[in-house]
């Protein structure tokens, strides 16, 4: 028993949708795409997850966030698959994959077979018997990272409403989900082992505004230590948290932030991996020129930085979807994979935006005590990452651009007393234009020797366009 199809698609998530809207966008005929899933829903925008989805007041459901809502493009809907021709086969585990046979069997037995495939399998959330740690099975342990888990968490969170939550993990999930909490009026305590929250992206003076604004909603922080095990009641329920520096804390639910892992595990001994991922080229082909591979699991060639890096965030699931749906359909036509690094958040009345890279000398600009602040990163001399809280669209967009273009930067100092104005300055200069190569003109010199009027004439019409500039720039001033 089998199907086929031309195009297929395994992973339900962010990149799927993506991919699906851009296909039908270039003319993919009905009955040519096929999206396997284990979720039994199609593709949805996962950041409202962990925003939007746990408010306790007009709370985001679905279908508000399916994708392509988060792109402001068409919120593709069950009935919208139909329409497309697309098949989902949805609840369906891939219980392996023959990379030569170009098949994919599932567990319900059926054989897929595909001329392209596009591995969109995303990360898994780690979990605490990763760690020789027991305890994900309890009741009020919950994990966030599909729609069962945030119905899990909702199901937690209302039943734990003026009691005590820890937190274990001071990342993305931790953050954003400590914030649902208190907003859901639950006393949180959060637990990392990191110096400061957010450590894998901000600096310790980012780091400690938010934890001062975490704190005065609340918030309790314990760092520099780690969960050593539960308490659990004759329930089947974490009554508290233990330690290892010997604290003890009460616990109504627990929230575990602890990481992702790429699925990677139907490919591997089939395609190379590295840091983690899929390996990939420019065009997001793996080492087997059928299989494409994009978003979380996907390991890709960097080229603002020259590096290959799998990165966790959704714009690039977005727009290596895109780029992957282009670069399988018209290959000669479509460019390397150019990706700018962005990240964001949003939680309680804050928000900011990262760009690039958080390597090299940092300088902090702005006010800390007031609402909007920022900091670049310097490398070898140029910006090569950028963040500001509390930023306009306009200057959001400024500051992107100014990071891609990885400008040159001589004086920190002045940079410091620039601040956003550095990246304001630098995004309204133009593209400098191609220089010609000095050894190539003294090579057409000697290869052909200017004859005494063509020298004349050179002059001439040197002296013509000088005046010409003079004349001009004067008149513009008077403009």
């Amino acid at each position: 028993m089998g199907r086929a199809f031309v195009y297929v698609i395994v992973g339900g998530g962010v990149a799927a949708g993506y991919a699906a809207l851009e296909f039908t966008k270039r003319g993919v005929p009905p009955g040519e795409l096929c999206i396997v899933s284990e979720e039994p829903i199609p593709p949805y925008e996962r950041p409202a997850l962990s925003k939007g989805y746990l408010l306790p007041e007009a709370p985001a459901r679905l279908p508000s966030f399916h994708t392509c809502v988060g792109a402001n493009e068409e919120r593709l809907t069950p009935k919208w698959y139909n329409e497309h021709g697309i098949e989902l086969v949805l609840g369906t585990r891939v219980k392996s994959a023959d990379v030569r046979r170009k098949t994919l069997l599932t567990a319900t037995g059926e054989t897929i077979s595909y001329k392209f495939l596009i591995i969109a399998t995303g990360a898994r959330a780690l979990k605490l018997e990763e760690f020789g740690l027991s305890g994900s099975d309890a009741e009020n342990v919950c994990y966030l990272r599909n729609l069962a888990d945030s119905n899990r968490l909702v199901n937690v969170m209302q039943s734990s409403v003026g009691g005590n939550a820890v937190v274990i993990g001071g990342g993305y999930i931790g953050m954003e989900c400590a914030a649902s909490l208190v907003i859901n009026k639950i006393k949180v305590t959060m637990v990392f082992p990191e110096a400061h929250c957010m450590a894998r992206l901000i600096t310790p003076k980012i780091a400690s505004y938010y934890e001062d604004y975490y704190k005065s909603k609340g918030v309790t922080f314990v760092k520099g230590t780690v969960l050593s095990s539960f308490d659990i009641d004759s329930n089947g329920k974490v009554v508290a948290v233990n330690l290892k520096d010997g604290s003890r804390l009460p616990a109504d639910m627990v929230v575990v932030g602890i990481g992702i892992r790429p699925n990677t595990s139907l490919f591997e001994g089939q395609l190379t991996l590295e840091k983690g991922g899929i390996k990939v080229n420019g065009k997001l082909q793996s080492s087997n020129s059928s299989i494409y591979a994009v978003g979380d699991v996907a390991t890709f060639p960097l080229k603002l930085f020259g590096e290959s890096r799998r990165l966790e965030h959704v714009d690039s699931a977005r727009k290596s979807a895109r780029h992957v749906v282009a670069a399988i359909m018209e290959p000669d036509k479509t460019e390397e994979f150019d990706y700018l690094p962005f990240f964001y958040s949003r939680v309680f009345t804050l928000s900011w935006q990262f760009y690039g890279d958080n390597v090299g000398e940092v300088i902090h600009f702005g006010d800390f005590s007031g609402n909007t602040f920022g900091a670049y990163w310097v490398n070898k001399g140029h910006l090569v990452g950028s963040f500001l809280e509390g930023g306009t669209k306009e200057e959001y967009e400024t500051l992107a651009k100014a990071t891609r273009l990885k400008p040159a930067v001589e004086d920190l100092d002045e940079l410091e007393r620039q601040g956003l104005g550095f990246a304001l300055a630098v995004s309204k200069k133009p593209l400098p234009s191609p220089s010609i190569d000095a050894s190539q003109s003294s090579c057409l010199v000697l290869e052909k020797p200017l004859h005494p009027w063509h020298a004349t004439a050179g002059v001439i019409l040197a002296a013509s366009i000088a005046s010409f500039a003079y004349w001009y720039g004067r008149r513009r001033r008077r403009w």
